[in-house]
């Protein structure tokens, strides 16, 4: 498995398992200067888990959709260039505020992913990646609207969570009904579900059509 530059294997309670190099966040344990990224408190801790590859690099540009306190965004800030954060939940955006303190590349955004416009003033274009975990409706459309701050060769690496398009909808057809409208916008490079780690999300890298 490939890791992006920045992210390492470190021996936590003797087992190996994801790090980056920066401040704790979350009260997650460290080793030294490196911090364990949690595949069970992260989305995309678990695509590396994996074994996706993601296609994210050392020094990337990143929009990173639904990033709720933290916990995820401050690992990618910890090994990517520009990382903008948004969130609308206005509950963890104190959290979010405190990890991009030590964070000079981390840029928080309270802003609603699902209105791109609000914060296209503020966010680079032909950025090397979107990263999302939203849990809410329209997760397709989500990544749809955010597709204009990408790179012709830039990806969408994103989790899509079945409840929340439908509580009593088989996951398997909600995934299949995701990439279906996906497909309209983007060519889908792999995907795989991410249980044991997270029941009933999908994890997909895919680049814009």
């Amino acid at each position: 498995m490939s890791l992006p530059d920045g992210v390492e294997r470190r021996a936590f309670d003797g087992e190996e398992r994801l790090a980056t190099r920066g401040t704790p966040v979350y009260g997650e344990p460290t080793d030294g200067q490196w911090r364990l990224w949690d595949a069970r408190r992260s989305k995309l801790g678990a695509m590396l888990e994996l074994g996706m590859d993601t296609g994210l690099s050392a020094e990337d540009r990143v929009l990173y959709l639904g990033a709720a306190s933290g916990t995820t965004v401050s690992h990618v800030a910890d090994f990517a260039g520009p990382t903008y954060a948004v969130e609308f939940a206005t509950r963890p955006v104190r959290d979010l505020l405190d990890a991009a303190e030590d964070r000079a590349r981390l840029f928080p955004l309270v802003k609603d992913a699902r209105k791109p416009e609000t914060y296209a003033h503020v966010v680079e274009s032909d950025l090397d990646a979107v990263v999302q975990d939203v849990a809410t409706s329209g997760q397709a459309r989500v990544s749809t609207l955010n597709k204009q701050f990408l790179a012709e060769d830039g990806r969408l690496v994103a989790a899509f969570k079945a409840r929340s398009e439908d509580v009593t909808a088989d996951p398997d057809e909600v995934f299949d009904d995701v990439l279906a409208e996906l497909r309209e916008d983007f060519e889908i490079l792999d995907t795989e579900r991410l249980e044991p780690f997270h029941d009933d999300h999908l994890g997909v890298v895919a680049t814009p059509k």
